[in-house]
């Protein structure tokens, strides 16, 4: 047997008379939601995972999928018909490189989704750095509200929905544009796979260290996405960003520009806050198109509902019932969602993790709640986070929090140790600015420190892209 997979590039494909499908890693949030689709459609579907366990277990066990506990060459017995290989999967994987024995066809999760839900639809693809979530799953919902009847694949739970993918009725398709790579075979960026008709463009930043060597490569990489929307396609672009910017230029559709300048078609104005809620007005071509709410606090919230509005205006839904969509917005977990309230003590659960991101989430929520003292929790856990490159940028992105509390990283094991984030050293510059700043090792010394000196009145928000040992509701049962 061979120590790597050497898959044939021709068996990449798939294939006529499909009936069982394998998927590889399928406990991860994508490749959950595409297996519960694609059982729905009637397909029978097994899986392997080495992390089975609750939410995506029981999610699996509920729609009727088998799943197998660890990988081994043997689990592609009885032979499927197609194996759907998640980016999780590494070619020296016993499973992958049985895979190639047996000269199986095989996908990748991205030419899956492709081949099997968007073919004939309209896929509306929302990518950018930040806010992809939030504004794919606003424009999922909006268009529901509308009975557009959409298709969606989003990377979190969508409340209106409580999960993260339908199959849909309707001709449109929300998909979340991932720009990380695809698979161990194909290291190409996922959204370059999604076939977009329209899509929005929120903003291009440095990200993802371990797959992008710098700025210009990421930007290479939106840029052969923006040339795939065809010419009777649209491009909504926020043109805030210099750098979308620049690589919406390259479009060959209409470009729909959005964002607070005066460079911009639709802008937002007046936004006001108060708690959990916003209300701005929107400009068109210097005129006033309308005044919304929206039930999430901040700019970078605003200027995400911004992108759902022009899209769906370009798509021929009227304002009134736009405003109804996003005003009735049930949200979308892990995005500035209350995970509940104890001891008088608000604990916020936010996916926050690049310092943009951080930033524009401590702006919001010290607008939300203005007289309250914010406590900051931030968990360095992404593969850019956990990295020294953005050192210097986490020290001016808690502005707004009267504390801020840091957990030790996890080290990356094939990164030099001066080259890895310090968590002590971001809080020693946060206090060099007059910030009140903790460091702790790990989350039960965090939660030690948060149980005897939360007050009532405190909001907790805690900052992490993992669960983070489930600190969420370990601190509630402490507060209570």
């Amino acid at each position: 047997m061979s120590d790597e997979a050497r898959l044939d590039p021709a068996l990449n494909r798939l294939p006529a008379g499909v009936h069982h499908i394998h998927v590889m890693g399928i406990c991860g949030t994508g490749m959950a939601a595409l297996a519960g689709m694609l059982q729905d459609e009637g397909f029978r579907v097994t899986g392997s995972d080495s992390n089975v366990y609750p939410p995506m277990s029981d999610f699996l066990a509920g729609a009727g999928i088998d799943v197998l506990d660890g990988y081994d060459a043997r689990n592609l017995e009885p032979r499927p018909d197609l194996v759907i290989v998640g980016n999780v999967i590494r070619a020296v994987n016993p499973e992958a490189v049985r895979l190639a024995e047996l000269e199986i066809p095989y996908l990748s999760m991205p030419q899956a989704l492709a081949a099997f839900f968007l073919q004939a639809r309209r896929p509306l693809v929302v990518a950018g750095t930040h806010g992809k979530t939030t504004t794919s799953s606003l424009l999922a919902t909006a268009l529901h509200r509308a009975g557009a009847g959409p298709g969606f694949m989003i990377g979190g739970i969508v409340e209106a929905f409580g999960r993260n993918s339908l199959v849909g009725s309707g001709p449109w398709f929300v998909v979340e544009g991932d720009e990380y790579d695809t698979a161990f075979f194909n290291k190409v960026s996922k959204f370059l796979h999604y076939r977009p008709h329209c899509a929005i463009l929120t903003s291009i930043e440095f990200d993802h260290a371990d797959i992008f060597s710098d700025l210009d490569m990421i930007r290479d990489s939106f840029a052969r996405f923006v040339r795939l929307i065809p010419e009777d396609g649209a491009l909504v672009a926020c043109l805030d960003d210099p750098v979308v910017a620049g690589v919406a230029g390259l479009a060959a559709c209409p470009v729909i520009s959005y964002g607070t300048g005066d460079q911009c078609c639709w802008q937002l104005r007046d936004l006001e806050v108060e708690g959990l809620n916003s209300r701005f007005s929107v400009v068109r071509d210097g005129r006033l198109y309308g005044r919304f709410t929206l039930p999430m606090p901040g700019l970078h919230n605003g200027l995400n509902a911004l992108a759902v509005i022009a899209l769906m205006d370009h798509l021929g839904v009227g304002v009134e019932t736009i405003g109804i969509g996003l005003a009735s917005f049930e949200g979308v977990r892990r995005r500035q969602q209350v995970r509940g309230t104890a001891g008088g003590v608000t604990v916020i659960d936010d996916f926050a993790h690049h310092p943009t991101a951080v930033r524009e989430t401590v702006r919001a929520l010290r607008l939300a709640w203005p007289d309250r003292r914010l406590i900051v929790v931030f968990e360095p856990r992404t593969n850019s986070s956990r990295r020294a490159i953005f050192q210097d940028q986490y020290a001016g992105a808690f502005d707004g929090a009267d504390l801020v509390v840091v957990r030790e990283h996890v080290p990356l094991d094939n990164v030099p140790a001066g080259e890895q984030f310090s968590s002590s050293r971001l809080v020693r510059d946060l206090e060099a600015q007059g910030k009140q700043a903790l460091y702790f090792p790990d989350t039960d010394a965090i939660l030690d420190h948060l149980g005897a000196h939360c007050r009532q009145g405190d909001v907790v928000a805690i900052l992490s892209n993992g669960g983070f040992d489930n600190i969420h509701q370990r601190l509630l049962s402490r507060l209570r």
